[in-house]
């Protein structure tokens, strides 16, 4: 198999950054899968068999772990009953209930606290960074999980709105106090090829030394014209409210999903896992 270029890397990275650095001379083959991926939401009706789902979740789970705490959980809804119960739940995402397989990525924070009980010594961390190390912790294993599959030919898409009625998909997945859902995964072998998505420019997401947030009208403003003429949405949003825009960018997007409240009730559902804020 030819070995992947520093020009074919270099080539994905201008697709989707309008300021992508200057690759260096470096065998390229281990990066050119995440910088190629896309989600995926379109599947072939091809099984993912359960020995490479495993193999996957054990790589996924050799990523870092805060302090070695290991406060991540892998749920594999590999039961076509439990995924369609889970797909109805996410109902605004009508492919999620064509995935071959889901996993529901789970911080745990009852672990750490079982092993105090094991030594009889008192948890003193039961504040805002328990539930936070732990998120993070879920988070980190997802990105690796599915940096993994996109590299052995699976398609990904993450799925935020399990928790959309996190206590419903608690209850559907039997998870305990301190246990709760990051995000769940989609997974299977793609049907069409995933949508390169174009980025921010660096320049607003990559600092150096200090945070800096000048000029971001002048990054966003040419973004979003880039958007708009490469990857326009195909529906705009909350048109009753804010009516047809001229020029519907990325911003404008988001702007309009986030003018109306998400999740509001999920700090509730928190508490009652057990979790502290303060």
């Amino acid at each position: 198999m030819a070995q992947n270029t520093p020009s074919d890397l270099q080539r994905l990275l201008d697709e989707r950054f309008s300021d992508a650095p200057t690759v260096p001379e470096i065998d390229a083959s281990p990066l050119i899968a995440m910088a190629a991926r896309g989600s995926c939401r379109a599947f072939d009706e091809t099984g993912v068999p359960l020995t490479l789902l495993d193999t996957l979740c054990a790589v996924a789970l050799a990523s870092p772990s805060k302090s070695d705490l290991q406060q991540r959980d892998i749920v594999l809804l590999t039961d076509s009953d439990v995924r369609a119960n889970l797909a109805a739940l996410v109902p605004a995402q009508s492919w999620v209930a064509d995935a071959p397989v889901i996993a529901v990525f789970c911080g745990n924070n009852r672990r750490q606290r079982q092993l105090h009980e094991m030594h009889n010594i008192p948890f003193a961390n039961d504040h805002l960074d328990a539930f936070f190390n732990a998120a993070v912790d879920g988070a980190i294993a997802l990105g690796a999980f599915v940096t993994a599959a996109e590299a052995v030919g699976l398609g990904c898409c993450p799925i935020s709105a399990v928790r959309n009625d996190a206590q419903a998909v608690s209850d559907l997945l039997a998870l305990p106090d301190h246990v709760f859902p990051v995000a769940g995964l989609a997974i299977g072998y793609p049907a069409e090829v995933a949508a390169i998505s174009k980025r921010l420019p660096l320049s607003a997401t990559v600092h150096h030394n200090q945070f800096s947030e000048a000029g971001i009208e002048g990054v966003v403003t040419p973004y979003d014209a880039e958007r708009l003429a490469t990857q326009p949405y195909g529906a705009q949003r909350q048109t009753d409210k804010f009516g047809e825009a001229d020029a519907y960018g990325w911003s404008t997007d988001k702007v309009r999903q986030y003018s109306q409240p998400e999740r509001a009730e999920f700090g509730a559902f928190m508490r009652a896992k057990g979790f502290r804020f303060d």
